[in-house]
């Protein structure tokens, strides 16, 4: 399958789901079936109450690269002509959305996800990147919204997300000039926590699981669900939204004993989905 799912794939990590996207030949473009993989790998781990934290990755030395034009843009095509014709709503397992769920865009996924970016990241690979909580790049990793060099638009969420990420004149020289940067020109921006050695990728990003995975997943999680929702409005609501999920994360079953159940690392019953 050219998306793997492995949860504990490392000792002491047992928390932890490794979804690697396995597409070499294409250096992992996605056509219409893997998108569609790709978006339910997230509903997957959206769902899987054992896994606290994800990390995502590709194979070699290719993140993602977003759509496989050569066969993606005649395959959604099709399969829009047939939607709004009437004929269908989806084409077998295939949906429109499967495109934005694979990058995560207006997705409620509330458990932290990492990126261990080991390659060039372009296309739907930066419209993912920010839906991920945490990156950490290699050396040779390489960043670009290359869509307005190619007399497209990139509408998978890079436009709205990364001025609300880095600072607004960055984000424009970046998205604007459609250039394609180095790894530590990335980490200057703020895009990415981290750069380190090939070698060293896989680990840094298990380390950040592990640091997250010490803490308890019900308050970890609220802490994401906050965030997120605040981005979406002005602070006065933002500070509404967090007074109403406290409330609602002590009114759960796991919560009746207080601060206690924060401390304690079972999976919750509540889970923000």
């Amino acid at each position: 399958m050219p998306v793997h799912y492995e949860l504990g794939a490392r000792p002491g990590a047992d928390h932890v789901a490794l979804i690697t996207l396995d597409r070499p030949e294409a250096k992992n473009a996605c056509d219409l079936e893997h998108f569609h993989q790709l978006a339910q790998t997230w509903k997957r781990f959206a769902a899987d109450d054992a896994a606290w934290v994800a990390i995502f990755t590709g194979v070699g030395r290719s993140f993602m690269s977003g759509a496989d034009l050569k066969t993606y843009v005649p395959e959604i095509t099709a399969l829009a002509k047939k939607i709004q014709a009437g004929e269908a709503s989806s084409i077998g397992e295939y949906s429109l959305s499967d495109g934005t769920e694979a990058v995560l865009r207006g997705t409620k996924i509330y458990k932290p996800i990492i990126a261990a970016v080991n390659g060039p990241c372009v296309a739907g690979g930066m419209e993912m990147l920010g839906g991920i909580d945490i990156r950490v790049a290699s050396e040779q990793a390489t960043f670009g919204v290359l869509e307005p060099a190619r007399g497209l638009f990139a509408g998978g969420g890079t436009t709205v997300r990364l001025p609300r990420q880095v600072p607004f004149a960055q984000a424009m020289e970046f998205l604007l000039c459609a250039d394609q940067i180095d790894a530590q020109r990335a980490y200057e921006m703020g895009l990415v926590n981290a750069v380190v050695p090939e070698n060293e990728l896989l680990d840094t990003a298990f380390q950040y699981a592990s640091r997250i995975t010490k803490n308890a997943p019900l308050a970890v999680q609220a802490t994401k669900r906050s965030v997120l929702e605040g981005l979406k409005v002005d602070m006065r609501e933002a500070y509404r939204i967090e007074s109403r999920i406290s409330k609602e994360i002590f009114a759960t079953e796991d919560a009746k004993e207080g601060p206690r159940a924060f401390a304690e690392k079972r999976p919750p019953r509540w889970s923000g989905r």
